[in-house]
């Protein structure tokens, strides 16, 4: 059954909310895209108050058509854009902080995480927008993070709270993201000098390879609702999640400590692969998808709600861009960011 949660009377939209679904306003119909971006901004208050409950709103029936349509309609309910830093997947950049989603395979799907959460300041809000939907599947889906802290043993969220996590990464030009793309610096001394100041360790194996090692809150509290949420890439980027076949390969030519990227504690303590499934188990379980249609756009509170993307079948082009951003210090972490190892 389809349940109208809101009415247009009390909020100013009407959202549909079905099982298995994110929340779905669907937008009057416009004959100019002027028109729909005035909708847009006189909207915005009701929106962001569906997204604080939801998590995640799309938006459907808006004539979004490419990424100047789409820049024209982020304007209108994203009051400050932010940056995508210290990258990790690559991505198209269309100007005016539009980017493609991820320039992944069509065939690799990407499991939920939230944007940027090893940063010291990351996007608030994302806004995804549909220009060409794929044939099959290619849902961007999302995950209540709320649901997911209560729905983790309460044993592993426990060590998490007291020691946060480590990520480590390698950056070379061999696997992963080279370092002088994932920090915008073809100097040695402009990737340091961004570590220092954002509280990331680091060590140059050779001259094109750096490995860093930042610990961060695996838990944090939301600025505006005052909810705390599960947000971190611990399972996501766990070497245990890989696909075997490429962990064996990885390993077989970088090594244990090679990898791209792994996490652990923050104290040094191994996940173990039932740990880590746990934590996948229940990604699995929160997570909602809706099928793309041209010109949707789906805005995700990227606290509040994890992101992923299906893998799919034909042309599939989706923008997004980012904004509102939070720093960390905002959202009362459970631990304290460092570059070192829980009490070292």
């Amino acid at each position: 059954m389809t349940a109208l949660a809101q009415s247009p009377t009390t909020t100013g939209i009407a959202t549909v909310r079905e099982p298995g679904k994110p929340a779905i306003v669907h937008t009057p119909k416009f004959d100019s895209m002027a028109e729909a971006t005035a909708w847009l901004a006189a909207q915005r208050p009701a929106i962001q108050a569906e997204l604080h409950r939801s998590g995640a709103v799309m938006l459907r029936g808006l004539p979004v058509v490419d990424a100047a349509t789409f820049a024209r309609a982020r304007d209108a309910i994203i009051t400050e854009r932010a940056g995508y830093k210290e990258k990790a997947t690559p991505r198209t950049d269309f100007g005016e902080g539009v980017f493609s989603s991820t320039d992944l395979p069509a065939v690799q799907p990407i499991r939920l995480h939230n944007e940027n959460s090893y940063t010291l300041d990351f996007p608030g809000v994302l806004l995804f927008g549909c220009v060409t939907a794929p044939e099959t599947g290619g849902a961007t889906t999302v995950g209540d993070m709320r649901r997911a802290l209560a729905e983790l043993p309460p044993e592993l969220t426990a060590r998490f709270a007291e020691a946060g996590w480590l990520l480590v990464r390698n950056y070379s030009d061999l696997a992963g993201m080279p370092w002088r793309k994932a920090f915008s610096s073809d100097a040695p001394e402009g990737a340091e000098e961004y570590c220092d100041a954002h509280a990331i360790g680091y060590e140059w194996l050779d001259e094109d390879t750096l490995r860093t090692r930042q610990r961060r809150s695996a838990i944090i509290t939301h600025p505006v609702t005052g909810e705390q949420v599960w947000f971190n890439h611990v399972a996501f980027w766990n070497a245990a999640t890989l696909d075997e076949d490429v962990r064996e390969v990885l390993i077989d030519t970088f090594g244990a400590d090679g990898l791209p990227f792994n996490t652990c504690l923050g104290d040094g303590t191994a996940l173990t692969d039932a740990e880590v499934e746990a934590v996948n188990d229940v990604y699995r379980s929160v997570t909602v998808r809706e099928s793309w249609r041209n010109g949707d756009l789906m805005l995700v509170d990227n606290i509040l709600c994890a992101h992923g993307r299906e893998a799919f079948t034909g042309d599939r082009k989706i923008l997004v861009a980012m904004g509102e951003p939070v720093p960390l210090s905002d959202c009362s972490p459970a631990s304290a960011a460092s570059a070192t190892l829980y009490g070292k």
